[in-house]
């Protein structure tokens, strides 16, 4: 070893004679004192006076207890998470009472007991231990966290249980070294996943597997910097999707179990059970939209490729990473003040309505990028079709609040499956100078709509808007009569 190493290595010995060094024998090839390390190991095991179960810590990047039931043959059940690592000499064992209802371990001074539901321990009690120390990770007291059990409020322990993050532990380099990819990359992708490993300094079988598959699509030709924007998409796709899942398993689930006054354990039993019936079908319809959509988008670039330019651009003059797109953004007028009068559940309906109707309505080539409160932004290749939309878009809402749409045609900066860039933030500044019920467009679109049978454009002359030094003209377009 190195004099200005920190780790100390002993060596085997037998009645006082060293073990002799053996030049035959080498490391394995991909040996690392660092994967040994953190190499899953269990010590202290403990057995029940019952003969039934029997208590362990295991040593990794923590050193958490675990429970095995020793008849039913199941794998171990982990009842403590993010236990410091802490030297066997220096720690205490975890012990079983004598009749088997109760687990007691230390960690940070204290002395922790589990029960354990009629004196054996179910998934749901051992996921509830882990919650718990968790929240005593988090700073809550005992009486913060023994009120919220009494009301429910922790049972999605159980449902932990489903998503269970396989084991294993590689260091961030040797993830690098297995993938093929620079460290730096590593770090960078594991960010942009914004996951807690991204803060971590060691990751799990599953994270290695994921970089392998960036690996290998890199490996194929695919440009960097389109897989780190692609990849964005996923991360930022999938935590809403997530988040949908949770929040609304939270509202629909659990607050009625809660109000029903089901008991904490059952009702982490219950929604585990249903969490487990629910995942095996989130997979193959999350593949399913995703293939659909793909075969629809793929055959709109090829069409968009096939058909000449709307408006007669050059697209030799698009600069790389730019698009010429119609861009559209669509608001309910005096919003705030509705919501005020009228409430926040009924505002929302309108919102709801108002926002599937954009959606049950639009051209086929036109998509919706994103929805933010009571806006939507719409974009099209076709200026045409879609500002006959908006027209007869507008008429389905007579009362208030009305919506009003503002339409450009332009180039636009595409990243991360949104549109950004200076025309973005013109056709915004469009939609805020019309009227309840009003289509204005600018003078691009009005080339493209201009004789189209059933629309009338009326120009309101050149308008100033807010960031643009040179007016604009707009036009308004409604039905013709």
């Amino acid at each position: 070893m190195p004099e200005d190493s920190s780790m100390w290595i002993g060596k085997d010995e037998h009645e006082g004679v060293l073990a002799q060094p053996r030049k035959d024998l080498k490391p394995p090839p991909h040996w690392r004192l660092e994967a040994v390390a953190y190499t899953p190991m269990p010590r202290t095991l403990t057995i029940g006076a019952e003969r039934r179960r029997a208590v362990f810590i295991q040593d990794a990047d923590t050193s958490d207890v675990w429970l095995l039931e020793l008849d039913s043959g199941a794998s171990p059940e982990r009842l403590t998470t993010g236990r410091d690592p802490g030297a066997d000499w220096e720690d205490v064992p975890p012990r079983i009472s004598p009749d088997g209802s109760t687990v007691a371990y230390a960690d940070e001074g204290h002395v922790w007991l589990v029960p354990a539901t009629g004196g054996r321990w179910t998934r749901a009690s051992a996921a509830q231990a882990r919650v718990i120390a968790r929240m005593r990770e988090r700073g809550y007291s005992i009486d913060a966290i023994r009120e919220a059990a009494e009301r429910g409020r922790l049972a999605f322990g159980r449902a932990e249980d489903v998503f269970e993050v396989p084991g294993g532990s590689y260091p961030k380099e040797e993830a690098a070294e297995l993938t093929g990819l620079e460290p730096e990359l590593v770090e960078r992708i594991l960010v942009i996943l914004g996951t807690p490993q991204g803060r971590r300094k060691n990751l799990s079988r599953e994270d290695a597997a994921a970089l392998r598959q960036c690996a290998r699509v890199l490996a194929a030709g695919f440009p960097l910097v389109a897989f780190l924007q692609l990849v964005r998409v996923y991360a930022q796709s999938m935590r809403r999707i997530a988040d949908a899942e949770v929040r609304l398993f939270h509202l629909y689930v659990h607050e009625p179990m809660i109000r029903d006054g089901v008991p904490e354990l059952e009702m982490a039993e219950e929604m585990g059970d249903l969490a487990s019936d629910m995942l095996p079908l989130a997979a193959p319809l999350t593949d399913y939209l995703h293939r659909r959509y793909l075969r629809f988008f793929v055959e709109q670039d090829v069409v968009g490729h096939m058909e000449a330019d709307p408006l007669g651009a050059d697209t030799a003059e698009i600069e790389f990473g730019q698009v010429q797109i119609t861009l559209c953004f669509i608001d309910l007028t005096g919003f705030t003040r509705y919501t005020e009068e009228e409430g926040d559940i009924e505002a929302l309906d309108v919102v709801e309505n108002f926002v599937t109707t954009v959606e049950d309505t639009l051209p086929r080539e036109a998509t919706i990028v994103k929805t933010i409160g009571d806006e939507v932004m719409v974009v099209s290749p076709d200026p045409g079709s879609l500002t006959e939309w908006a027209v007869n878009f507008l008429a389905r809402f007579p009362h208030r609040p009305q919506p009003r749409v503002g339409i450009h045609f332009g180039d636009a900066v595409y990243r991360d499956g949104d549109y950004f860039g200076s025309q973005v933030n013109l056709v915004h500044r469009v939609v805020n100078r019309a009227l309840a019920g009003e289509v204005l467009v600018t003078d691009r679109v009005a080339e493209a709509v201009a004789g189209r049978e059933g629309l009338k454009l009326e120009s309101i002359g050149e308008v100033s808007l807010k960031g643009f030094p040179v007016p604009t003209a707009l036009f308004d377009v409604r039905a013709a009569e």
